[in-house]
């Protein structure tokens, strides 16, 4: 009756969706991402040119490839970090199984381009590799198992995901890819310490790895060719770490200059596994530290808001690619200073590589997606309430 005398009465529309994304939005990890970014163009203007060179290319060709690929990549990261939890969670699902199938037929389609590893398509104007988009749908999927697990009558998700994670580990060792099989290893790893898996089982899984690692080195010429190499006490000069070693020593703390580096005309790979010598060359040990710092912002910014999240599932996925992402960096920049063995691993939003980026950027997406504020009672506040 009192809409027929007044009229029906208005819905107030919700909140759009562009400034409630960036009200939720982790605006310092946010931040950190789009500097590091910044800072991988910065250092392709200086890396990649002498590559250019050599294979009789404009002087920026790599570089421009670099703002392509990232500015897709970034898109692509604000977009699924627009997304919620279940949507990322039915993209992650479905982007694993192609990028599952992708990886499997890689013995049958895939090329090596003279690496002695085949771990990418060749499509003509670029390459793709497999392994670099099924982290973090791997991560995605394994934290749902693992979430489903913990609802009462669940299915036995950890030991789906231990099944899922064994396989996907040993098919990457077969190519041989034994650092994306150490950072899947890793991740899974996490998230099952953080849903509670207990102690013995972690020492016991230790174990399994060690004993995994020493069978890869008697069984693989080109793994034990890279631990000897690391705990050889002496570093062959002409060799990748040789020139990566010397070049950091070289720039000291304050770096020889703009353009003046010498070790990106050495180093084959100085646009990408070795970016952090040509930073360390050329700008110091202060341009380092900022890195090393933006890494170490988007993980503890992204671990300290995921804390205080109710939800199992969006706690474990948040944790697993907050911690792929951080090790990641770490082992790039580790095995430069000569901290870890040599691993094919590009630095996230810094290296050149157009799968590294693009598959960064959905990554990135989906943290920043799992870790927008929502409105819930904190975990904090449901345990106090649980004790009163």
């Amino acid at each position: 009756m009192t809409e027929m005398v007044y009229g029906t009465a208005p819905v107030a529309g919700g909140e759009p969706v562009l400034p409630k994304w960036w009200r939720t939005i982790d605006r310092w990890t946010l931040s950190a991402v789009l500097l590091l970014f910044s800072i991988g163009i910065l250092l392709g203007l200086a890396a990649s040119v002498p590559l250019a060179e050599k294979n009789g290319l404009p002087p920026f060709h790599y570089v421009q490839r670099q703002a392509f690929f990232g500015g897709l990549a970034l898109v692509v990261m604000f977009i699924t970090s627009m997304m919620g939890p279940q949507l990322v969670r039915r993209l992650a699902v479905l982007g694993f199984l192609a990028a599952l199938i992708a990886l499997l037929g890689l013995p049958f389609f895939g090329t090596d381009f003279g690496k002695g590893a085949v771990r990418w398509y060749s499509l003509g104007f670029a390459s793709f590799q497999p392994s670099e988009f099924l982290k973090p749908g791997f991560v995605v999927v394994a934290a749902w198992l693992m979430a489903a697990a913990q609802q009462l009558g669940g299915p036995p998700g950890r030991l789906w995901s231990f099944i899922l994670c064994t396989f996907i580990v040993l098919t990457l060792a077969f190519q041989p890819d034994f650092g994306q099989a150490a950072l899947i290893l890793f991740g899974w790893g996490v998230m099952w310490f953080v849903g509670g898996a207990p102690l013995f089982l972690i020492i016991g899984l230790a174990g399994v790895v060690v004993l995994g690692g020493l069978t890869a080195y008697n069984a693989s010429e080109h793994f034990a060719r890279r631990i000897d190499g690391f705990l050889s006490p002496d570093v062959d000069p002409r060799t990748q770490l040789g020139y990566a070693t010397n070049a950091i020593q070289e720039g000291g703390f304050f770096g020889v200059g703009v353009g003046e580096g010498q070790v990106k005309w050495s180093l084959p790979d100085a646009h990408t596994d070795f970016i952090i010598a040509v930073a360390a060359e050329e700008y110091g040990l202060i341009l380092v530290l900022l890195i090393v710092g933006l890494y170490a912002t988007v993980v503890i910014r992204s671990l300290l808001r995921l804390a205080r999240e109710r939800d199992p599932f969006i706690r474990l996925a948040g944790t697993g690619l907050a911690c792929v992402f951080g090790v990641q960096a770490m082992i790039n920049m580790g095995v430069a200073v000569r901290l870890l063995p040599a691993k094919g691993m590009t630095l996230p939003f810094v290296s050149y590589g157009g799968s590294s980026l693009i598959a960064g950027g959905i990554a990135v997406g989906m943290l920043l997606a799992l870790t927008r504020s929502r409105p819930q009672g904190e975990i904090n506040d449901i345990l106090r309430g649980r004790a009163r």
